[in-house]
């Protein structure tokens, strides 16, 4: 492969992951400004949530890694910013949603094939990587004077989002290329378009 075509193929993977990035942050931005409106429209007594950021996270991370960080952050501003949280949320919602990478740590001990061969596996992505970041919000939140005995509540109040979650994950898996390394597929499909035109 000569050198112009490697940078080519470079240049390309590069602007279709930010595509992509910019793609699934739309998708985060979009369903969860709906769900936390229609939760506190709707429903603004209860002592639940749901949250999309997990799922579109995790998403992320199986298809281009550390990069989910980011919409790990924009799911918590997002939240905050529609529920109209204080500003100290904006903190504890969006630096504590990065404790979702640790769903990142399984996926680089075991790899993102394994998310195709295992229910069980998806689903424990699925649930680290949301229960990493509900984690994270409650211990940042010590920081702003949240006693201990509170910090439980930042995973009982989140239980449904286990299941939105898994399921998210569970659709995305049966769909070709969705939970795959970005540049595995890649290769994947050039190698694929190679063999049908010689």
């Amino acid at each position: 492969m000569t050198g112009e075509r490697i940078m080519h193929l470079q240049r390309t993977e590069s602007q279709y992951r930010l595509i992509d990035l910019s793609l699934f942050a739309i998708i985060l931005i979009v369903f969860e400004s709906v769900i936390v409106k229609a939760a506190t429209a709707w429903f603004p007594m209860e002592a639940w949530t749901v949250s999309a950021a997990a799922a579109v996270t995790a998403i992320v991370m199986a298809r281009w890694g550390l990069w989910g960080a980011i919409h790990a952050v924009i799911g918590g501003i997002v939240t905050v910013l529609v529920s109209k949280g204080a500003p100290a949320q904006f903190v504890i919602y969006g630096i504590g949603n990065l404790g979702g990478l640790a769903g990142w740590l399984l996926l680089r001990k075991y790899g993102w094939e394994r998310l195709h061969t295992g229910f069980l596996f998806l689903m424990a992505y699925g649930g680290v990587t949301l229960l990493g970041m509900q984690a994270g919000r409650g211990l940042i939140s010590l920081l702003f004077g949240t006693t201990p005995a509170a910090v439980p509540g930042f995973i009982t109040t989140d239980v449904i989002s286990y299941i939105f979650t898994g399921v998210i994950l569970w659709i995305t898996a049966r769909l070709d290329g969705m939970l795959e390394d970005q540049g595995h597929y890649l290769k994947r499909i050039n190698t694929k378009q190679e063999g049908e035109n010689p």
